[in-house]
């Protein structure tokens, strides 16, 4: 065992205390104050409000029964540490001194699990996810080069039996991609992918370039955890549903009906548009997907930003100006800014071998969130 892992196991062990310890109090009085809520048949007739409170309460439920054994074991060693200290009976005291011992090792353990549980909230639920790829700076080589990435994604996705749905796309006339969004589902898929949110730059000849002169172009990567169904309720006033005749590359119309939808959520100014199908249904069912994606998206954005003592936010959450990583394909290098990583398999990593950074991003978030504990 390493020293930094001797020093994140020893840290896990230790007994709560400080910021962790109050937001565990607060966490307990939350619950008990929903359970009163869930009884009450006047919070009941609200739906929407009654589910969201049903929702909270399972979600914070394990935690609490944690926290109150460790709060059972503590004052039982409190005890035990009384009778060692005041009674003058040896056998008595013996006792005491054996249930001492296997009281600190058991309020060990139970500091560790509600850490541990903690660290295990990096996400919830953390299966299908929604990715937008955009070219950023670079022209038709940056389009190129979402087309590369996009490619590198679906055979990640193939390697671990998820499967790959294109929601709408934008390709140029070289085969690149001015913008594709695509949904990734199986199971952990977001888990394992949330940290792919940021600016990715390359650095390569292009195929254009007859001089032979290396190009760096960029492009933006958004993972979003895909919403669930009822998960995300819209009210029919709050949007503006547009319609329009779709067009492909170049401008040519596609079809003559107008089939392609625009979707404005008017409370908060997001804003989707889907027109890959010839069914203006199907572009509004998908484009609906999309703006529950975001709005969700938005939603888990501000409660980590809230619950920023219990839950670290995720490394490069969906901040599109942050250049979280570089693929230099003439040195075969790929380098991931955020935790000062390089390996030098970017042939292989573009063909879909990312575990070995996925992990590495992993594990340094673990750290980042012990040390935030």
């Amino acid at each position: 065992m390493s020293a930094a892992e001797k020093d994140t196991a020893d840290f896990l062990d230790k007994p709560l205390a400080g910021q962790l310890a109050e937001r565990l109090v607060q966490l307990q009085a939350r619950f008990v104050e929903l359970e009163q809520l869930i009884g009450d048949p006047d919070q009941q007739a609200d739906g929407a409000r009654f589910r969201e409170m049903l929702q909270e309460h399972g979600s914070i439920a394990q935690m609490v029964a944690l926290y109150r054994a460790y709060c059972k074991t503590s004052l039982d060693l409190d005890e035990a540490l009384k009778i060692i200290d005041a009674d003058d009976d040896a056998e008595l005291k013996e006792l005491a001194e054996q249930e001492q011992e296997q009281l600190s090792q058991m309020l060990s353990d139970q500091a560790r699990a509600i850490r541990l549980r903690i660290l295990d909230q990096q996400v919830e639920g953390g299966d299908d996810c929604i990715f937008e790829v955009r070219a950023g700076t670079g022209g038709d080589e940056a389009a190129l080069f979402a087309a590369d990435v996009f490619k590198m994604y679906s055979l990640y996705a193939e390697k671990s039996r998820w499967k790959i749905e294109i929601l709408s796309e934008s390709q140029t006339d070289l085969g690149g991609y001015k913008e594709i969004t695509f949904a990734v589902r199986g199971k952990g898929a977001f888990t394992r992918l949330c940290f792919e949110s940021g600016g990715h730059r390359v650095q390569r000849v292009p195929a254009t370039e007859a001089q032979g002169r290396i190009h760096t172009s960029a492009i933006t990567v958004a993972v979003m955890q895909e919403a669930e169904e009822t998960e995300i309720e819209i009210e029919e006033k709050d949007l503006r549903i547009d319609t329009f005749c779709a067009s492909g590359p170049g401008g040519q119309s596609v079809n003559k009906t107008s089939s392609a939808v625009r979707i404005t959520h008017i409370p908060s100014g997001v804003v989707v548009s889907m027109q890959d199908e010839k069914s203006q249904h199907r572009n509004r069912d998908k484009a609906m997907r999309l703006l529950k994606t975001r709005l969700k998206e938005q939603q888990d954005r501000k409660k980590r930003e809230q619950e920023d003592a219990l839950r670290r936010s995720l490394i490069g959450s969906g901040d599109r100006s942050d250049r979280i990583r570089t693929y230099n394909f003439p040195q075969n290098r790929i380098t991931d800014h955020r935790i000062n990583c390089t390996l030098y398999n970017l042939d292989r990593f573009m063909l879909g071998d990312i575990d070995e950074l996925i992990e590495r991003l992993d594990a340094h978030d673990r750290e980042e969130r012990v040390q935030a504990l």
